[in-house]
């Protein structure tokens, strides 16, 4: 049985994450939040970031950076763009 979530990202109903993705009340927040499409366009948002950035996830700063992206990509407000990219024509 699919389970749905009222997505605060795409502001529908939608299939939700089987698990919590992160640890605590963050995790959590995103299982009952979060739909399984809004979480996978973020994670492809996230991995261009760290990509085009050059970020290293064993910093500290870099994960509270990401973090923070992570809420404000959430309430639809501005997030950081990755330099230099360049989306795909079809």
């Amino acid at each position: 049985m699919v389970r749905t979530v009222h997505c605060v990202k795409l502001k529908k109903e939608a299939e939700g994450l089987l698990t919590p993705p992160l640890p605590g009340p963050k995790g959590q927040w995103v299982y009952e939040n979060i739909s399984q499409e809004a979480w996978t366009a973020w994670q492809v948002h996230q991995t261009r970031l760290i990509n085009e950035k050059h970020l290293n996830l064993l910093d500290r700063e870099t994960r509270d950076y990401l973090m923070a992206q992570m809420d404000k990509y959430f309430a639809d407000e501005a997030v950081d763009q990755a330099d230099g990219y360049v989306p795909e024509r079809e």
